[in-house]
């Protein structure tokens, strides 16, 4: 028997900009900006040695937590070769830093906000990375913040600048204003219809990349992905975050549409998904990481349709991030065996969607 979709439903009793914003923040996981900046005075991070890469980590340090201003109060500092791989894995899943960073050789550094909004990273592929990381679709909000950090260290650090190509980056890419905006957006619909190849194309031919859950290299587990801008020279900053603004909004209507679809073809095959999958996390006793994203991501998406109804979309998000290694291992000791991290991330899933 055919019903309309809950998706449709919600749709049609919305005003246009009040349903685009809902859906936004449906689709829309974070939006963050990241800003390249290089030191005018030090070799770029590939040919820097030992004792500069501390100079230029203690002249950052020194810039954000000089007791003048009025940075020094909002940050903390990570000295990241001397983290914990715990802790490490923690700031990656979070999105606080990069696994670039993790993996560099090199002496490198974090500042972070106590509100996590903003993570400055020094000595990753260029001397800083500066980065806002907000919820949902705030590209402009994100960039604004980061706006106004780099203005902080413009006053006080002479950045690599030629007057024709703007900021030089280490990778030719990022040369102009050296931002990189993105997305994380949660597609389950273009993922089981196969339409994530023609998709994924389809972004490459418009300067757009989409990339998996922690950036390059990495797959979209939880049917989660990153979406970027791939260049930055010749283009403002308005004119990055809008390019990507209107491509994210036409993917996210794509997935919408999708997601009608799938409904109707079979409603009762496509609820029965959804509910089992929220049944496996309820009841399930051992449960890998990879499989536990798998089926909070069909959560999810029932929550986002209105189907599932007695599980908030807060629980989701904040079991997508306790439930991996370097944080579930956090939560309930370190040094966890494979086995121990599948009981005890099992045991947690129970817990909090039985009680939510």
């Amino acid at each position: 028997m055919f019903r309309k979709s809950p998706l449709q439903d919600r749709r049609g009793s919305m005003a246009n900009s009040g349903r685009d914003r809902q859906y936004e923040e449906d689709i829309v996981i974070t939006s963050r900006v990241r800003m390249a900046r290089n030191l005018e005075e030090y070799p770029f991070p590939a040919k820097i040695d030992a004792k500069q890469s501390e100079r230029l980590i203690n002249t950052i340090k020194d810039t954000v937590f000089d007791k003048k201003g009025d940075m020094a109060d909002r940050f903390l500092y990570f000295n990241i070769p001397n983290l914990s791989p715990i802790d490490k894995m923690i700031l990656v899943e979070k999105h606080l830093i990069s696994k670039e960073l993790v993996e560099s050789r090199r002496l490198s550094g974090a500042m972070i906000s106590k509100d996590e909004k903003i993570s400055i990273m020094v000595n990753e592929e260029d001397h800083l990375r500066i980065q806002s990381l907000m919820h949902g679709m705030m590209l402009d909000e994100a960039l604004d913040v980061c706006n106004d950090m780099d203005d902080f260290l413009d006053k006080k650090i002479d950045f690599a600048f030629n007057d024709r190509l703007g900021y030089l980056t280490s990778c030719p890419t990022n040369i102009g204003t050296g931002i990189r905006a993105s997305v994380m957006m949660h597609l389950p619909a273009i993922v089981m219809t196969g339409y994530v190849r023609g998709i994924l194309e389809a972004c490459s031919k418009v300067g757009i990349t989409i990339r998996g859950l922690y950036g390059e290299n990495t797959e979209a587990t939880g049917n989660l992905f990153q979406v970027s801008n791939q260049v930055t020279l010749g283009m403002s900053e308005e004119e990055i975050i809008s390019n990507l603004k209107n491509i994210v909004r036409q993917i996210i209507e794509q997935e919408l549409v999708l997601r009608d679809d799938l409904y109707k073809q079979n409603t009762y095959m496509f609820e029965d998904k959804l509910f089992r999958s929220l049944g496996i996390l309820r009841s399930a006793r051992i449960i890998s990481s990879e499989e536990s994203l798998k089926l909070l991501s069909d959560v999810r998406l029932g929550i986002d349709m209105g189907i599932i109804k007695d599980v908030k979309i807060d629980t989701i998000n904040v079991l997508s991030t306790i439930i991996q290694p370097g944080s579930l291992q956090s939560i309930l000791g370190s040094n966890l065996g494979n086995m121990e991290r599948d009981v005890g991330r099992a045991e947690i899933l129970r817990t909090k969607l039985r009680n939510d």
